[in-house]
């Protein structure tokens, strides 16, 4: 059905949805934190990665720009509306999801960090980060399509997920006979036959793989790690960020459910569980 027109936000009302708080900072100093930890443990591939330096090439042909751009573009992000009773499960679950991600990737060889560990310890943390990023990216999604009828949604979802699961399918084909891709392969199956909103499904996934674009055009081009078809990136692994930030929302609604807002009223729930 039509979106009621009376939904529909002025920019200053817009503008004042995305505001820092007082969680902005705590957020910000935990992940300077988060990275000073990373670096002071994993020190020898914080050297190791110092030492590519070429004193005779000018700074700023060295310099990774790419990289500070999705680190300042992610720092605003997650400080954006921060508040630590949402923003926690939202951690966790990405922590959890990304351990689980990484560790089918790994184990199955679909992908080889630079490290060979499988998976790394030290790249877990991005998930949390990016999930929180991904987080305020949905908002904004969710705040201008809202002229969007719930029709065209629902017919982009089957069309959008009917492709996705074709690419899946045709990029772990190799590892049809890996425990850890059958489950992989089922559980994202029963996430698209059961989509509770097709409308916030659709922003998720598109928020989840315009992220993705970026950190894998990085982790690809530099070699951090590699995909067996060795593309830079491939489209199955852009998208497949969608799809994960798909199924750790679903968890995140089965936890609000299951807490039934013991933590967390319903003003503060994502913007999906508001009726249309």
């Amino acid at each position: 059905m039509d979106i009621d027109q009376s939904r529909v936000e002025s920019p200053s009302t817009l503008r004042s949805h995305f505001v820092f708080t007082r969680s902005s900072y705590f957020l910000l100093s935990g992940f300077l934190a988060l990275i000073g930890l990373i670096a002071y443990v994993w020190s020898p591939l914080l050297f190791a990665y110092l030492e590519t330096y070429d004193p005779t090439l000018p700074f700023w042909v060295q310099f990774d720009w790419l990289l500070l751009g999705i680190f300042l573009v992610m720092t605003l992000l997650i400080m954006i509306n921060a508040d630590i009773k949402k923003d926690l499960p939202i951690t966790i679950i990405g922590l959890a999801g990304g351990l689980v991600i990484e560790s089918w990737g790994t184990q199955t060889l679909l992908w080889t960090y630079y490290t060979n560990e499988r998976p790394p310890l030290w790249i877990i943390p991005a998930w949390a980060i990016a999930s929180l990023s991904i987080d305020r990216l949905y908002q904004l999604l969710e705040k201008l399509s809202s002229r969007i009828p719930e029709r065209v949604f629902k017919t982009i979802y089957w069309v959008t997920f009917v492709i996705f699961y074709g690419l899946m399918l045709y990029f772990v084909r190799f590892t049809f006979d890996k425990s850890l891709t059958i489950i992989a392969l089922i559980f994202c199956a029963f996430l698209i036959m059961t989509p509770p909103r097709h409308r916030q499904i659709i922003l998720v996934f598109i928020a989840g793989s315009g992220l993705g674009f970026f950190l894998e055009l990085w982790g690809t081009t530099r070699q951090c790690w590699v995909y067996y078809t060795m593309e830079t990136p491939p489209l199955f692994a852009i998208f497949a960020h969608g799809m994960a930030a798909v199924s750790f929302w679903r968890v995140l609604h089965i936890y609000k459910r299951i807490t039934n807002g013991r933590w967390l009223n319903e003003s503060q729930l994502n913007p999906a569980n508001r009726p249309e």
